[in-house]
């Protein structure tokens, strides 16, 4: 296991679309391991493959208070998407920045797990907001497209 360095704004793989994951490899399992220890390590909530460089549809996300709870999403759709909410996002790949962004407050997703069997995870407020930024990176789409009234440094006030 690894930490992996995280792509930031400007690097072009964050603009690509990822390719459809079609088994799990070692390579895949060890991607995972190391996506996650990359997340926490960085003291995110979420980490898509392409923000280290992998142009894969794999996504990991954690909104567990312990950090203890990681989901795995491999080839993850959104189905359905309810409601609003607007609020304070941030990502990985744009350090020390964060923006007003609205998402949907509930989203479900179905996905595979790191055992390649279909799972469905539904989730309101924080985990609909990192579903859907997580899988906007798999189609090249960062936040930042989405800031209502521009980015601020983490902690500043608009």
């Amino acid at each position: 296991m690894a930490i992996r360095n995280i792509r930031t704004i400007g690097d072009s793989t964050l603009t690509k679309k990822s390719k459809e994951i079609t088994e799990v490899t070692p390579k895949i399992k060890l991607l995972i391991e190391d996506m996650l220890d990359t997340m926490y390590e960085a003291q995110g909530v979420g980490l898509a493959a392409p923000q280290v460089g992998i142009l894969k549809r794999l996504v990991v996300i954690d909104v567990s208070p312990e950090g203890d709870s990681p989901i795995i999403l491999i080839n993850p759709v959104i189905m359905e998407t309810g409601g609003e909410q607007t609020g304070e996002e941030g990502c990985l790949s744009v350090p020390g920045k964060s923006g007003t962004v609205t998402r949907p407050n509930y989203a479900k997703v179905k996905a595979f797990n790191e055992n390649m069997e279909e799972i469905t995870v539904e989730g309101t407020e924080l985990l609909a907001r990192a579903l859907c930024h997580e899988i906007d990176h798999l189609d090249g789409v960062l936040y930042v497209d989405k800031v209502i009234g521009g980015l601020h440094k983490v902690g500043e006030d608009d």
